[in-house]
């Protein structure tokens, strides 16, 4: 398992607007020992799991020694972190590879948080510890074959039967789900009410087929499924119990979306340092190449477009600790910095040359990581009009 050098470190991350003066001791520790994690057993091990499509469990697992699994949850077992910690947390696996990123944050985020913001206490006590100790894993179960922006209209139902729920329905696009011990399925139930039902123990369920999704071109060592659900028999104790409509869940989808803003900063932040670190030392007609005007223009872009990137995580944590972070907000920076991050792994794969095609450097897997970003946690059409409904006060969705 995974352990801290021995030997003191520093952060080796890219900072330009020197945003570390404004973090604390704690931030800095936390931040170098998801760095380390990173550099000394995710980039030395994920490439063959991802050729494979394969999920990297002897990588993943680790994650449990690092004291961040849980998130913003406090007691429990969990990390009990505050927003900036989230962020850096997620910033900094997303660095390495966005497939850990989204194993982390489906299961300490978006199944954890569910529990954790929308479960009672005796669903907490039951659940969450074994989840932060990651001796269960979560999966978080919305989007359908047919429903992906309009996630609030659900075709999943659950049907009242005595003390017991019958689901039925289908979901698609669910990461975690194959390897999930709990597994949280958003369904309506016979009034109309919005719902989490937790399935436990999901190989065992009866009724309950999951089959993972091949030919993913991103982020292919996270294992995503497609779930049919016929007459899956769960007790009615396993509703969550503090949750009724769409807006109940959406507390949870605003938290992922917050840490998706990050991730998409941390591919980018990624991509850049690769790049730099390549124009350095590769030669060519005598100089390295970062010597040449058109390579510095590719590193200048990078490294302003990851600058604005880091500041508009930096602020949007600010308000989200201070309890002001809108809607809104945390869709303009999803929306900005998934745009971004395809861009600035795009500039870090054409500086690379032909050595940016190969998996082995790192940049083309940061590349295609960034292709899911733009798609999920809202597509960036989404994204793009809530903030314009926050700006205008008129709903162009529908």
């Amino acid at each position: 398992m995974f352990a801290e050098p021995l030997v003191e470190k520093t952060y080796t991350g890219f900072d330009f607007f020197k945003l570390d003066t404004f973090m604390t001791d704690q931030h800095r520790a936390l931040r170098l020992r998801v760095q380390d994690f990173v550099q000394l057993v995710v980039l030395p091990g994920i490439n063959p799991y991802w050729d494979r499509a394969e999920f990297p469990r002897e990588i993943a697992m680790q994650i449990a020694d690092l004291g961040i699994i849980g998130g913003v949850i406090r007691g429990y077992g969990s990390a009990g972190l505050d927003p900036l910690e989230v962020g850096l947390t997620m910033y900094e696996l997303a660095k390495g590879d966005g497939s850990i990123t989204t194993f982390y944050g489906v299961h300490s985020g978006l199944a954890m948080s569910s529990i954790g913001l929308l479960g009672s206490d005796e669903q907490r006590q039951r659940w969450l510890p074994d989840m932060a100790a990651l001796r269960k894993i979560g999966a978080f179960g919305l989007t359908e074959p047919l429903q992906g922006s309009d996630a609030v209209n659900v075709r999943t139902t659950a049907r009242k039967d005595g003390d017991s729920y019958i689901l039925n329905g289908d979901k698609r696009w669910i990461g975690n789900a194959s390897i999930a011990d709990l597994l949280i399925i958003w369904a309506r139930d016979e009034e109309g009410a919005f719902g989490g039902f937790v399935i436990e123990d999901p190989s065992q369920v009866e009724g309950l087929d999951i089959q993972d999704i091949t030919g993913k071109i991103g982020k292919r060592a996270i294992l995503n499924a497609d779930i049919h659900l016929d007459q899956v028999r769960i007790p009615a104790a396993n509703r969550l119990a503090k949750v009724r409509s769409f807006k109940d869940m959406a507390k949870v989808l605003g938290l992922g979306r917050f840490g998706v803003a990050w991730e998409a900063a941390g591919i980018a932040a990624g991509a850049f340092e690769l790049a730099l670190d390549y124009a350095k030392q590769r030669e060519q007609f005598g100089k390295p190449i970062a010597a040449r005007q058109l390579v510095q223009q590719k590193l200048v872009e990078m490294a302003t477009e990851v600058s604005a990137m880091q500041l508009i995580c930096f602020q949007m944590t600010q308000l989200l600790a201070s309890n002001q972070l809108s809607e809104g907000v945390a869709s303009m920076a999803k929306y900005n910095n998934a745009r971004k991050a395809r861009y600035v792994t795009q500039l870090a794969r054409e500086t690379m040359g032909g050595n940016g095609l190969l998996v082995e450097n790192h940049v083309a897997r940061l590349m295609t990581d960034a292709e899911v970003v733009y798609t999920y946690e809202g597509t960036n059409e989404i994204n793009m009009l809530i903030v314009g409904r926050e700006l205008t006060g008129l709903n162009a969705i529908i």
